[in-house]
């Protein structure tokens, strides 16, 4: 978090604009403060901003906590439910320098891989009802309505329009009646943006191609399960997790975090990579301030410094490496420059 701050304050330098951040407690440093990982003080905090940069909430020493406790139920996933949250980003980009530690050959990465799944996260197999165990029977309900679905794909042809225009919506309307009733929803919402091409993948043949042609894809729309699994594979595409940004998209106000969690191993150490921090910065600025131009300058840093050859432990090839600290420092000089 320190150095997505330090990224923001070239931002306010350069550009003479100026945020109020307010700093609340959550997970576990709010549990050993407050006896809980989600206090009211944060809540109203959250509740009168214009944006959430999160970092990371967990670690060893909360483990054996109740579920209600932990850094990850009551802190994570109770902000998000306090959020209402309904759409979440998942950027993945493999950068040129960083193609040596993708886990697919040079063949599969020979074309530029830029994409972003866009979930929705409100509704699906995840929350649907009834849903039941019995001793011989489990039962999930999928459900998804029109309105739900038209939000999302507004949002996504938004996305799109400001990338490569291209929209591949995932889904399973060959089997599932809940996939036929988003296919037909997103069909009408793709003749509002004649200029974004849409196109439709069952799941099966998506989870493929990711693997084996991920340059294809932009923009992925999909469900909220469907999306789980595909952000998480489209993430190893990168190599590391600390590369991967996020975005969750609420009724007011959005949250942005790295995709990656606590890393307790090397917490403390001056070690972790602080890219999915300052990205995720950069996402703020982008959707919650509408700062395009300056992220696209943040965005740009990014690959600019992983260019020059600066890495952190994860993303090094031949064992040498920086720390978070001075990885920080290279991105905010960069930035300095071209701002």
């Amino acid at each position: 978090m320190d150095e997505a701050l330090k990224v923001l304050d070239v931002v306010e330098r350069k550009t003479g604009v100026s945020f109020e951040r307010i700093f609340g407690h959550i997970g576990g440093e709010a549990y050993d403060k407050f006896g809980t990982p989600f206090p009211d003080e944060t809540k109203k905090i959250c509740e009168n901003s214009d944006a959430i940069l999160l970092g990371s909430v967990g670690g060893k020493e909360w483990d054996d906590l109740p579920p209600h406790l932990k850094p990850e139920i009551g802190g994570l996933l109770g902000l998000r439910k306090f959020l209402k949250l309904h759409t979440n980003l998942r950027p993945v980009k493999v950068y040129r320098a960083l193609i040596g530690i993708s886990p697919l050959s040079d063949r599969v990465l020979k074309d530029e891989v830029d994409l972003v799944t866009v979930r929705e996260l409100s509704l699906g197999i995840y929350f649907g009802e009834p849903k039941k165990l019995e001793d011989d029977v489990g039962l999930d309900t999928m459900v998804y309505d029109a309105e739900t679905v038209r939000r999302i794909a507004k949002l996504a042809f938004e996305i799109a329009r400001r990338r490569r225009k291209k929209v591949t919506s995932v889904d399973k309307a060959n089997v599932l009646y809940s996939s036929m009733l988003w296919r037909k929803v997103v069909e009408n919402v793709s003749k509002e943006y004649p200029d974004v091409f849409l196109e439709h993948l069952y799941v099966d043949n998506a989870a493929m191609q990711l693997i084996l042609n991920p340059s294809r894809f932009d923009v992925i729309l999909t469900t909220n399960m469907f999306g789980d699994i595909l952000s998480d594979e489209s993430a190893v595409l990168a190599g590391s997790l600390g590369m991967l940004p996020s975005a969750s998209f609420g009724e007011r106000v959005n949250l942005y975090e790295p995709a990656g969690g606590s890393a307790p191993d090397i917490a403390g150490k001056n070690l972790a990579n602080p890219i999915a921090q300052i990205l995720s910065l950069s996402m703020m600025l982008r959707y919650s301030f509408h700062m395009d131009e300056i992220a696209d300058k943040v965005d740009e840093t990014v690959e600019m410094t992983l260019e020059q050859g600066y890495r952190t432990k994860d993303i090094s090839e031949d064992g040498r490496f920086i720390s978070t600290s001075e990885m920080g420092d290279r991105i905010c000089e960069n930035l300095s420059k071209i701002l």
